[in-house]
């Protein structure tokens, strides 16, 4: 039995039984895949894949059993190498951070100087997307560590933690009429283009709720990704802005007005999450801690070890 055996089955899983893509992935053949399988089958007297011709049509019910343990197995090889190239390689390595453009933007700055400045020997990496690709790069091992509000609580292979909570607010041009509006309300925020994030992005989900409560339609005007965007939209007369409270600055948004919608929107939690079962590193607990104080070693390891169930606030 070979890891290269185990990293095909799982990974002909993950890729929905297409044999094809599980190898171009693996950078290997279809034919060597195949091969490699039966060989595995045979070895342990089990069918793990159904077939249909030539081609996997399932998973046998024994197949199952074998994928999971492979994973695991996996899992801990891995684990191996990062604790061996901890041990032999001091303070240095390469570490992955995945985060949303708002916790990237306006969260994360000062986190990264302060770590590269505490760890110059590691290479520090940062994916940016939305909740649910940051929890699948996690889930991977792509990155390390993931950060965002959405889909990281909800992801059977992580364990994640709540760091903070944060809200939205509404952010108009000087001089608009809703600044006169007070206290804000959402049939008076219907009555304008709304210019907010995308679906998949920092709690939107909330947003929609507040005005389907109310059985309200809300003028969505234009969706965008980032904070960022949003702010030059609005800048240009196009609409009122929602976005987290934690992406406006009086100073650096000259020309805006921020609202507190604590109010309308339910609040959002910013959440960090590990892959369930790996091997933190001195510097992967560093990071977290540089990020999330109350965060730690001792409380990250208390909640792995008590099977994933993740610390409260």
């Amino acid at each position: 039995m070979k890891l290269q055996q185990l990293r095909y089955i799982v990974e002909i899983e993950r890729q929905g039984l297409n044999v094809s893509e599980a190898a171009e992935v693996l950078y290997t053949s279809q034919p060597g895949v195949s091969k490699q399988i039966k060989l595995l089958e045979d070895e342990l007297g089990i069918a793990i894949f159904e077939r249909s011709g030539k081609r996997f049509s399932g998973i046998t019910e024994p197949g199952r059993v074998v994928i999971d343990i492979a994973r695991r197995i996996l899992r801990e090889a891995e684990n191996l190498k990062r604790a061996s190239a901890e041990f032999s390689s001091g303070d240095s390595g390469r570490l992955v951070l995945a985060a949303t453009h708002t916790q990237a933007r306006y969260a994360l700055p000062t986190v990264v100087r302060d770590f590269v400045a505490r760890h110059p020997g590691v290479r520090l990496e940062m994916h940016q997307g939305n909740p649910v690709q940051i929890a699948d790069w996690v889930a991977s091992s792509e990155a390390d560590i993931g950060i965002a509000t959405e889909s990281l609580g909800e992801h059977p292979q992580l364990v994640s933690f709540p760091v903070q909570q944060w809200s939205h607010c509404v952010i108009a041009p000087a001089g608009h009429a809703i600044l006169a509006s007070q206290p804000l309300s959402l049939q008076e925020l219907a009555r304008w283009p709304l210019i907010t994030y995308d679906a998949a992005f920092t709690g939107r989900s909330r947003i929609n709720r507040a005005f389907e409560r109310l059985e309200i339609e809300p003028n969505i005007a234009l969706t965008a990704l980032d904070a960022d965007v949003i702010k030059t939209y609005v800048s240009l007369g196009l609409g009122l802005g929602i976005i987290a409270k934690l992406a406006f600055d009086a100073q650096r948004d000259a020309g805006l007005v921020a609202i507190d919608a604590g109010h309308l929107f339910e609040s959002n939690m910013t959440r960090l999450a590990v892959r369930r079962g790996s091997y933190l590193r001195r510097f992967d607990y560093d990071f977290i801690e540089l990020f999330a104080p109350q965060l730690s070693k001792r409380v990250i390891e208390m909640t792995l070890q008590g099977g994933g169930q993740a610390w409260q606030l």
